[in-house]
């Protein structure tokens, strides 16, 4: 299961390399196409409350940078 998370981001926020870093930091990869990142879930719980609770941890951490997010978890 992989969880995809589409990033837009403010001229007023946070730098594009900066929430980049953060995303990288709390386990995604950057990836080209329809979606910025991607998130693995082989190997882990990945139960849809371990998805809400993954995502939660994203809001967190980019609190106050001004980013949108658009998340889509698939098997």
């Amino acid at each position: 299961m992989q969880t995809y998370v589409t990033v837009y981001v403010s001229s007023d926020g946070t730098k594009a390399s900066e929430v980049t870093r953060k995303l990288l930091q709390l386990g995604f990869e950057a990836t080209f196409g329809n979606h910025e990142f991607i998130y693995d879930w082989e190997g882990k719980d990945a139960s849809a409350s371990k998805v809400l609770e993954f995502v939660d941890q994203v809001q967190a951490a980019l609190r106050g940078t001004g980013c949108l997010l658009h998340f889509t978890t698939v098997m």
